[in-house]
């Protein structure tokens, strides 16, 4: 039985929901580029999407909050040399189109020209580029009808409130959104995509002789509803409630320079932020980032190694291709200590003589495309986790996250556990709340002494953002030792 090509069939998909009703085929988008590319013009692409999306919130047993929308549009983006122009129209008829690509053509006033690759001068016909099929074309949002939707947060809010007759209040949310893009490039290459993604969310508030504590937990990825079985909630609703009944019984943090722990899995976003926003191509091809013009050196404890990897089946973070087109990577950013390179998008990448990584990415039509992880975590090692904690005479172990800041010119960052542990004389203690991690991410790297065999990723929630767009993503990481970071405490 002969299958059908994933690139011909997503393409299928998105030129019957994107150019075919509004009068848009392959002829009219070679004619708009060729009217864009010219002599001081290097590379121009279009990116079509059309986005549906709903979101629903329990709370008291009452939907409180609900929404549905529907976003559609086209963005124009024309490269010269360092420059780029570029327009968007929420209209996808012919005119509208025109009107967006004679929009980007003053680029051309600035002169000069570099070469993207690929012929620029005239597009007489596509072709499709090959992509990967990491995630079904299934659109979550016609996976269940509204009664089953109410239902599904009805269970979590059931089970969250039979736990403990502490939990006092319960809120849960579901979202959903089918995400359909295509982008048709001035080098003659065109690809399409069908993106599914969910995400649900349960938060508990515990109370206990007039303390109340808030416990969070849930998870997501590229798949529909029926993801959530009732196993599935059962798991988040223990963790959340298991998070505020701990807290409940918490101790104010120390604060000092100390040892610290982290656990696997989410609290993998420190090394989001600290890392990974600093190893992004356009921070280093400007020079702000703290790893800028150190590749090949040592920036890391040996033993680290740090990939960014949008090829993960069914994960938040992945995707089949980038927003420009090209294949997602498992790309090694840090092996064994040694930086190795950067998460690259076509324009940072032409401009740094590097190799592409399929790291392209916007929020919507409307966004410029800039380098973006994906999945970003750290590999295993090959320490057992209760061996690492027995390590420790005294420190902290943190194992989940809430905000955080950092600094990306330096690495510097601040983030706030909300769950964590005392460790005494080899053995997990008490909880305690309150802490902060402070420190510098280069450095941090440093100081990593002991590395899990237990990496985990997060249970598919995470949010970045970056210059006012945000995207989904991914972390991850195994139990770690870091020998020196400062403790911001509240005793």
């Amino acid at each position: 039985m002969n299958s059908i090509d994933p690139a011909i069939q997503y393409l299928s998909t998105a030129k019957s929901r994107l150019l075919t009703p509004y009068g848009l085929d392959e002829t009219v988008l070679a004619r708009t580029l060729n009217s864009i590319v010219g002599p001081n013009v290097d590379y121009a692409d279009l990116y079509f999407q059309t986005t549906r999306s709903e979101a629903w919130s329990l709370e008291e047993g009452i939907v409180k909050a609900g929404s549905f929308s529907i976003d559609q549009g086209v963005g124009v983006r024309a490269i010269s040399g360092e420059r780029t122009a570029f327009a968007y129209s929420d209209d996808l008829s012919p005119q509208a189109l025109a009107q967006a690509a004679a929009a980007t053509r003053a680029i051309g006033q600035y002169g000069g020209s570099v070469k993207v690759g690929g012929a620029t001068g005239s597009t007489a016909s596509f072709a499709a580029l090959a992509r990967r099929d990491l995630y079904g074309t299934a659109d979550p949002l016609a996976s269940l009808d509204a009664n089953q939707k109410v239902s599904l947060l009805e269970r979590v809010e059931r089970m969250a409130r039979a736990r403990d007759p502490r939990i006092k209040q319960v809120m849960a949310g579901l979202a959903g959104e089918h995400d359909v893009v295509l982008v048709a490039r001035s080098d003659g290459a065109i690809a399409a995509d069908v993106r599914p993604l969910v995400r649900l969310s349960v938060t508990v508030i515990a109370e206990q002789g007039g303390r109340r504590e808030i416990g969070t937990s849930g998870g997501g990825g590229r798949f529909d509803y029926a993801h959530f079985t009732d196993e599935l909630l059962a798991r988040y609703v223990d963790d959340a409630v298991a998070t505020a009944l701990t807290n409940l019984d918490a101790r104010p943090a120390p604060a000092g320079n100390m040892t610290v722990v982290l656990g696997p899995g989410w609290p993998g976003v420190l090394l989001h932020e600290a890392i990974g926003h600093g190893l992004e191509g356009d921070f280093n091809r400007k020079g702000s980032s703290a790893f800028a013009g150190r590749i090949g050196e040592q920036v890391a404890a040996h033993g680290v190694t740090v990939v960014d990897d949008g090829t993960l089946r069914e994960r938040r973070g992945s995707l089949n291709m980038d927003d420009e087109g090209n294949p997602t990577q498992c790309t090694t950013l840090i092996e064994d200590g040694i930086l190795k390179g950067y998460i690259q998008d076509s324009l940072n990448a032409r401009l740094m003589g590097m190799p592409l990584t399929g790291n392209a990415r916007r929020e919507s039509y409307a966004a410029l495309p800039m380098p973006r992880m994906t999945n970003t975590y750290m590999l295993n090692g090959d320490k057992d986790p209760a061996e690492i904690i027995a390590s420790v005479d005294k420190g902290l172990y943190a194992v989940n996250f809430g905000g955080g800041q950092v600094d990306i010119t330096n690495g510097k960052f601040v983030f706030s556990a909300s769950e964590a542990y005392m460790i005494e004389n080899g053995k997990i203690s008490y909880p305690v709340k309150g802490a902060t991690l402070i420190g510098s991410g280069p450095e941090s790297l440093k100081y990593v002494t002991m590395i899990g065999n237990d990496m985990a990723l997060d249970r598919g929630v995470g949010v970045c953002g970056k210059d006012g767009q945000s995207v989904p993503v991914g972390v991850g990481q195994p139990t770690l030792r870091i020998e020196q970071m400062t403790v911001g405490g509240t005793q």
